[in-house]
């Protein structure tokens, strides 16, 4: 060969070597980096999913871009107000979510009693006088005929319940039935429908036992609950029925519900109030079919049955807060038909079922001595759910204000009456919903509404779920979308638990005042 050939072959083969070192030492730098700054990296990718959420988010309307603009505003009075307020936030956006968890049954702590809650005014306090946000979410189920949460037939109880948690949902509104609750306190356990090969730890357990499994694991997540009485007889459309007893469950079995879960739970604040009943409702041609607000002693007067079902709750644990739903309809002329006594619906406001509290004006609720455990609960919704009136043109946040907010339940606030919590709301991440839904969003980010939205659930119908079919994938638009109403101080969720965090991405309400 060549001497000048063989020459130039070892100088490239040396050039080539080097070469291939120099990749393959970027190649291990580049796997180090990766490694050491896996958070970071993950953090990029939440801020896109965040940038493609909000995106979603805008729609074509002169009335979002009105929103927009008045969310940005807003961001910065928060930011403003925080320095004076300690329990102003920054945007539920800010906060990273860490989602690679190795899911299990946690220790569960003793119950305390140290974390009940009072009014003063329209805020909610904690012991020490500190205002709080409870900003949670709904999870049916033991109202259904499931007697647990739905969704267990394919999700992984002990995930769903840190799920939420880390998510930042500070409180759990469970809907159950009276029926079911009786049952349980006659000894009575109808069987809970679960998947016994995902949820192979509740085998054996009967429905109470599986309730008070879940206290447990809430407890640990530093998760709070609402109870609430959602129908009278275990139905998945016992919510339909107007009143808050049937043929089968009287008056008085509703009471006993409250009086026997107020009992049995009083001391453990891990349950820190009770939703009396969801949704009274009734049209004005259903007479005594429906339920009505006034200074009476009828059997149809939710006013009065408010206070009644408070008092039984009070004897057994004066220390919970309850919470008090509006009706559907209101008189327009208190004089003339103060007693609801016209079948004309052109005689009545109406709202949302559970949506009208207007009478709180005429004939607030007395609760005596526990006056600072009251709390108003509307519900409202979007035009998904129906098309109100108030939905007809080109509605804005000044016209739902005007034509429906105020009046039926915001002046309460306004007032200082009472603390309002948005008992439902929410829907579909889609028109003609989400206007509205930014617009109900950006009021309780304006206002700090306690709220608890509708729902966990993938199965409920005109709404959509937080999570998705499976129950366990979640629907990240919807939720990067309500983050932005979920307590926080902008780098974690803030519980309502003195000492245990909610969650891994949380803080304990102890650590936020410290």
């Amino acid at each position: 060969m060549n001497k000048k050939l063989v020459i130039i072959i070892i100088i490239q083969a040396f050039v080539v070597t080097f070469l291939l070192g120099i990749l393959f030492g970027m190649s291990i730098q580049k796997k180090r980096d990766n490694k050491a700054d896996g958070n970071n990296k993950q953090s990029e990718n939440a801020i896109n999913d965040e940038d493609e959420s909000d995106s979603s988010d805008n729609v074509d309307t002169d009335e979002n871009e009105s929103s927009d603009s008045s969310d940005d505003s807003e961001k910065d009075s928060t930011k403003d107000s925080d320095s004076d307020d300690k329990k102003g936030s920054s945007s539920g956006s800010d906060v990273y979510v860490e989602r690679d968890v190795d899911y299990g049954a946690m220790d569960v702590p003793e119950p305390t009693t140290d974390d009940w809650l009072y009014t003063d005014g329209s805020k909610i306090l904690d012991k020490d006088g500190n205002e709080v946000w409870l900003t949670g979410i709904n999870w049916f189920g033991y109202n259904t005929g499931t007697n647990t949460f739905d969704g267990l037939w394919a999700s992984d109880l002990n995930q769903s319940i840190q799920e939420i948690a880390n998510h930042g949902f500070n409180v759990i509104r469970v809907p159950m039935s009276a029926q079911l609750i009786n049952q349980w306190s006659h000894g009575e356990y109808p069987d809970a429908n679960f998947n016994q090969a995902t949820n192979d730890y509740l085998v054996g357990m009967d429905s109470l036992q599986i309730f008070d499994y879940v206290i447990g694991q809430c407890r640990a997540n530093g998760l709070k609950l609402i109870i609430d009485i959602h129908s009278a007889e275990t139905n998945a459309s016992g919510h339909m029925v107007n009143l808050w007893y049937t043929d089968s469950v009287s008056v008085e079995d509703y009471y006993s519900a409250l009086s026997w879960m107020a009992d049995r739970y009083k001391n453990d604040d891990t349950i820190i109030a009770y939703d009396l009943k969801n949704e009274p409702h009734g049209k004005p041609y259903e007479g005594d079919g429906a339920a009505k607000w006034d200074n009476s002693k009828d059997a149809n007067n939710w006013k009065y049955v408010a206070e009644q079902a408070a008092a039984r709750v009070f004897e057994k644990n004066p220390n919970v807060l309850v919470l008090v739903e509006g009706i559907e309809i209101y008189p327009m002329d208190i004089k003339k038909n103060g007693d609801f006594s016209s079948t004309d619906e052109k005689d009545y406001y109406f709202n949302w079922w559970g949506g009208n509290l207007r009478g709180v004006k005429d004939n607030p609720v007395d609760l005596g001595k526990y006056q600072n455990k009251l709390v108003y609960s509307p519900h409202d919704y979007g035009p998904t759910v129906y098309a109100q009136p108030w939905f007809e043109g080109d509605y804005d946040f000044d016209s739902l204000m005007e034509d429906c907010w105020h009046d039926n339940w915001f002046y309460i606030k306004e007032e200082n009456i009472a603390p309002l919590l948005i008992g439902e709301w929410g829907g579909f991440m889609t028109e003609p919903n989400i206007t509205w839904m930014t617009y109900m969003r950006q009021l309780i980010k304006e206002n700090h509404l306690n709220h608890t939205f509708w729902c966990f659930n993938a199965n409920s119908g005109d709404t959509g779920g937080m999570v998705l079919d499976d129950f366990t994938t979640w629907d990240e638009e919807k939720y990067e979308f309500v983050k932005e109403v979920l307590w926080n101080d902008g780098e974690k969720f803030i519980g309502l638990d003195h000492e245990i965090p909610l969650g891994i991405n949380g803080i304990s309400l102890g650590e936020y005042y410290k």
